[in-house]
């Protein structure tokens, strides 16, 4: 006990010297006269230097300086000192420690020495998480000072990410203008500068084609250089930034590939399972799912979360996989945050995970995070992620903690509470449950906060923001035509740079806004040289889907057409087939277009890339490739492209089943009392080039019906007819008989808001003409299935 004693007083002696000690090295730094005084108190008592200290000691040499005529500062004298290279460094050591004001202080005495120490400052603050407080907005204004004499692009994209969360518009396109001209001029390109480059677009949220293709160069030109870290960390952010280059990503995938065997630890496999998994082959992958399983008793909470997301990406099904990953999880649940558990909750359902302990688990942390959190945006994402849960249902604390925010939401967070909240409507309808309470209450008043909400709107810029993802029924049914009243109302901000996103928008709507349209072309055709031609894809895409044309729309079409076909080398091999596509529906096939993706290397460089992408791209692609081709051989056979994909449609054909429903037989029926019996109407038929109707019969050159002789008809005798050689069962059709093809539409052959058929269904019917087919079109809803609906449908569409 009396060692103890003594230890405490030594200690408590030591303690009242330093402090004495310190104080009279403060007012020592506080009554220096010149530079080098102050340095050589510094010299003489670094291990003593506080961060006050060291605040007081920058700040006293700026006021050296201050205080003299710019002929007599002697500003290079100080930077150059070592002494002043301590006092820097303990500057970033210190960061945590000090207080508002001297952080201020420092900061602004440092700068007027270096702009390189300005940059190593900002990191610092950085790594500290402090990324919005006004002294990055303190950093940000001495960039904007010194931005025209800036020469150092390492400096400059250091700063540039320190100061992306407080920037303006028109400055974040200043500094984008000084990088890319720096980068230019650079004879050297270091892959960390375009990675810098890229970094700081992400958190802009800004997807720059002409300088992510840049930075893209740069990194293929530094492959050596390129580790596990930096691969991993580029292809995260070029998936933020929706930016893919297939070239970039098979090299890494190779290089990747043969990292396999190196990667032994947790650490180093997840980091490789994360980047390798998504776009691996099926070889590959199953090596990577097998060392998975040996190492996941090793893996940490974070390493396991990286895991069940690549996971979800990958598609994963293998079962040992999901089941140990859940095991882990429901160890390591209560080390998650928020936005972590929503990760896990949406990776578990998307793996179809049946684990009822680990479900019940997260339903209690994230009603509990639910209970305490304030904020609209976490409060819209844990009721969305709760209302996911198997065997969820609403209570008073979700409808309580939702009711509290909803005056403060975006629209995003709206849509978010409401697509929840009508999916526990629907549970409660399933239930037998009445659908009057407080979920349906709490819905109408969404409703009047996302009107109010769009009333209020004055950006169109944050209003696209807002928009990007929102989706699902409440949204369609409730706020649709609002919101695109709005954007027209708000159509004079309409720019070169958004165009692209209110076009994704208006398809993702499907609503057709012709003023909103022809403002979208009047702006495409004057501003076409500064929008990427990749970006014309997304633009072009609405306009022939929702099947309008604006004025001036041969000027239009062409202006896009030339722009995109004078840059073919822009474009990924997959978005230039869905270009082409979509100027097919259009009637638009430009010949340097067609003949580009009719090549043989073209084509294989398109099979390389979609061993790459998720089985949903993979899909989309191939069927447009085929579409595509089948438009070709049928409007422009003067190209001579083949038609290659005969064994393609039969195995799709196969896949289908196309086995005939109820209603159509119900259907088949009702036309067959029409005509005269079954015998004279097929169902289900599948023409040349592999178009699916719903209806045919053929009638006389009198009009009258004729009977199919064979309705066991095969596939292969239904290929071979044509609009020269044509089939009656087996043989051919009489002189002026003629094959009518009858189509049912609902609702999504239309656009949402006319009567107007949407481009594809458009180009279906304009094939079956092609074809020696009548067409006749008839929409009816299961309401509205009658012999007389019918009939006057089918009567009507033949005269």
């Amino acid at each position: 006990m009396l060692c103890v004693r003594h230890i405490c007083a030594f200690a408590l002696r030591r303690c009242q010297f330093r402090t004495l000690s310190s104080d009279t090295l403060l007012r020592q730094l506080n009554s220096c006269t010149t530079e080098d005084q102050v340095f050589d108190l510094v010299g003489k008592n670094k291990a003593r230097l506080s961060e006050k200290h060291v605040g007081t000691a920058i700040s006293q040499l700026w006021n050296f300086q201050k205080d003299k005529s710019r002929l007599l500062r002697s500003i290079d004298y100080v930077k150059n000192h070592s002494q002043f290279l301590t006092l820097r460094i303990l500057a970033e050591n210190k960061i945590e420690f000090m207080d508002d004001d001297l952080l201020v202080d420092t900061l602004y005495s440092v700068l007027r020495f270096s702009l390189p120490t300005l940059s190593r400052f900002a990191v610092c603050l950085n790594e500290q998480q402090i990324y919005f407080s006004p002294l990055i907005g303190k950093i940000a204004d001495i960039v904007n000072m010194n931005l025209d004499s800036t020469q150092d692009i390492r400096v400059l994209l250091v700063l540039m990410v320190s100061i992306s969360g407080v920037i303006s518009q028109s400055f974040q396109e200043q500094l984008i203008q000084k990088a890319e001209l720096l980068l230019e001029t650079e004879n050297c390109f270091h892959f960390n500068h375009a990675r810098k480059m890229v970094h700081f677009l992400r958190n802009v949220r800004l997807t720059h084609r002409p300088l992510l293709d840049k930075c893209n160069k740069i990194f293929l030109k530094n492959l050596r250089q390129l580790d596990l870290e930096s691969i991993s960390h580029i292809l995260t952010l070029y998936q933020t930034l929706q930016f893919n280059n297939t070239e970039f990503r098979l090299v890494v995938k190779q290089k990747l590939t043969e990292t396999i065997d190196d990667c032994i630890n947790p650490v180093s496999f997840t980091k490789l399972f994360a980047a390798l998994g998504p776009m691996a082959g099926p070889e590959v992958r199953e090596r990577l799912i097998a060392t998975a399983l040996l190492m996941a008793e090793e893996f940490n909470c974070h390493e396991v979360l990286v895991v069940v997301e690549t996971m979800e990406k990958m598609e994963c099904r293998n079962s040992h996989l999901i089941q140990k990953i859940a095991s882990l999880l429901h160890k390591y649940l209560d080390k998650y945050k928020p936005l972590e558990l929503a990760k896990i909750t949406q990776a578990l359902l998307l793996l179809h995970c049946h684990n009822a302990k680990l479900y019940t688990k997260l339903r209690g942390l994230v009603v509990g995070y639910l209970q305490v959190n304030v904020v609209p945006r976490d409060i819209s994402m844990l009721t969305r992620i709760l209302s996911m849960l198997p065997s969820s249902q609403v209570d008073e604390v979700v409808i309580n903690r939702v009711d509290a925010v909803l005056s403060q939401c975006k629209l995003n967070d709206l849509n978010s509470f409401a697509t929840a909240l009508v999916r526990w409507v629907h549970r409660d309808q399933s239930r037998h449950q009445s659908t009057s309470g407080p979920s349906a209450k709490l819905l109408q008043k969404l409703s009047n906060c996302g009107y109010q909400r769009l009333q209020k709107a004055s950006d169109l810029d944050l209003l696209l923001e807002e928009c990007r993802y929102l989706s699902g029924e409440w949204f369609e049914e409730i706020l649709v035509e609002e919101t695109v009243n709005t954007c027209q109302r708000l159509m004079d901000q309409i720019t070169w740079m958004n165009v692209q996103e209110l076009s994704t928008f208006l398809l993702k709507t499907n609503y057709r806004c012709t003023p909103l349209l022809d403002r979208i072309a009047s702006v495409a055709v004057q501003h076409i040289n500064k929008i990427h031609p990749s970006g014309m894809y997304a633009i072009l895409r609405t306009f022939t889907v929702l099947n309008y044309d604006p004025p001036q729309s041969e000027e239009f079409f062409e202006t896009c057409i030339q722009h995109c076909s004078s840059q073919l080398d822009c474009f990924e091999p997959h978005i230039l087939v869905l270009l082409g596509y979509s100027l097919a529906v259009a009637e638009y096939f430009p010949p340097a277009l067609i003949n580009a993706i009719f090549n043989v290397d073209f084509l294989a460089k398109l099979d390389a890339q979609l061993e790459i992408p998720s089985d949903t791209l993979n899909w989309k692609v191939r069927l447009r490739l085929m579409e595509l081709n089948r438009a070709v051989c049928l409007e422009c056979p003067e190209f001579q492209i083949p038609w290659f994909h005969e064994r393609y449609c039969q195995q799709m054909q196969r896949k289908g089943n196309r086995s005939t429903n109820t209603a159509q037989q119900q259907i088949r029926r009702m036309l067959g009392e029409i005509l005269g019996g079954s015998q004279y109407a097929k169902v289900s038929v599948l023409t040349p080039y592999y178009y699916g109707i719903d209806f045919e019969f053929i009638l006389d050159k009198n009009k009258k019906p004729l009977p199919y002789m064979d309705q066991s008809i095969v596939l292969a005798d239904l290929v071979q007819w044509g609009p020269d050689i044509q089939l009656l069962g087996k043989k051919g059709l009489p002189p002026g008989a003629q094959r009518i093809a009858v189509e049912f539409l609902d609702s999504k052959a239309f656009c949402k808001n006319s009567c107007q058929l949407n481009g594809e269904i458009a180009m279906k019917k304009r094939h079956l003409e092609i074809l020696g087919y009548q067409v006749v079109q008839v929409w009816c809803t299961q309401s509205v299935i009658s012999i007389p609906y019918i009939w006057t449908g089918v009567y009507n569409g033949i005269l």
